[in-house]
C-alpha cells in the first residue's frame, strides 16, 4: 500500500474576507468577500486538498475539467496554461460557467506534489472580474505547498 503525505499548505486570505467555519471534506479553506459588488455576486476562493490516482498533472486536471462541464451550466473552458509558480509547476484553468442569471468566471491553480494535489478557484461575476484578477494572482501567489518528511 502506497500512502501520499499531505504538504502542509497556506494561503492568505485577504483580510475583508471571512472564513467558512466548517467547510465540506477536501476543502482546506473556504472563504467570501464582505463587500457584495453591484453585480451581486460576492468573489470567493476555495482551496481543495487530496490524494490524486492519476499518473500526472495534465491528466488529472483534465478529468477534472470533465467532470465540472458535466454539472456547470453553460460551462466554457476560456484559457488553459501550464507555468512555473515558486518553483512548482501550476496548471491555471481560467472557465464561465452561469449561476442562475450570473455569468461566472473562475481562475483556478492546480498543483500536483508528490500525489496529492492542490487546487485554488477563485470566482467572481464577469463583470466585476476587472476588479478581482489581480487579487486572485495575489493570492495564487501565496499558496505555498511543503512536502512534509516521510
Amino acid at each position: 500500500m502506497t500512502t501520499t503525505a499531505r504538504p502542509h499548505l497556506t494561503v492568505a486570505v485577504p483580510r475583508t474576507w471571512r472564513r467558512r467555519s466548517d467547510p465540506e471534506r477536501g476543502v482546506v479553506v473556504a472563504a467570501r468577500s464582505v463587500l457584495l459588488p453591484a453585480s451581486g455576486v460576492r468573489p470567493e476562493l476555495t482551496l481543495r486538498a487530496g490524494p490524486v490516482v492519476e499518473p500526472d498533472a495534465a491528466t488529472w486536471r483534465a478529468g477534472a475539467l470533465t467532470a465540472l462541464a458535466a454539472v456547470l451550466v453553460d460551462f466554457a473552458l476560456e484559457d488553459d496554461d501550464v507555468h512555473d509558480l515558486d518553483g512548482h509547476e501550476v496548471v491555471h484553468h481560467r472557465f464561465a460557467h452561469r449561476v442562475g442569471a450570473a455569468d461566472v468566471l473562475c481562475d483556478q491553480w492546480s498543483w500536483l506534489v508528490d500525489g496529492y494535489g492542490v487546487t485554488l478557484t477563485c470566482s467572481v461575476a464577469r463583470e466585476d472580474h476587472p476588479d478581482y484578477g489581480d487579487l486572485f494572482d495575489a493570492i495564487a501567489a501565496t499558496v505555498e505547498l511543503t512536502r512534509r518528511a516521510a
